[in-house]
């Protein structure tokens, strides 16, 4: 269990992916530059094997913005996408209506 005050640490904004690639060298990374409002980042993420690259861009992702930067195969992740799992397999979550890159999910 976490506090609520713990909860309210996590910034969670909408992304918007911009574009996607495959991480050279790995069968599981996607390198995807996203905009959260006020600037992009690039995000490292495990799910090449369940989303081609070109299926991803233009949607609209939640991203922990304020997790601390950690590079993953020499590449540099600036946050992390929020998925919910079936079995091992990723599924993206969205918004039910398109909201502008950077909204903050409370």
């Amino acid at each position: 269990m976490i506090t609520f005050e713990d909860f309210k640490k996590l910034e969670i904004r909408i992304g918007k992916i911009l574009s996607a690639q495959k991480v050279e060298g790995t069968d599981k990374l996607l390198k995807l530059e996203v905009d959260i409002g006020k600037e992009k980042r690039q995000l490292v993420a495990g799910i090449a094997q369940y989303y081609e690259p070109e299926e991803l861009i233009n949607k609209q992702i939640p991203v922990l913005v304020n997790l601390e930067p950690r590079k993953i195969r020499g590449v540099e992740s600036q946050g992390m996408l929020l998925a919910a799992t079936e079995g091992e397999a990723p599924i993206l979550l969205h918004p039910d209506k398109e909201v502008s890159p950077g909204s903050l999910i409370s």
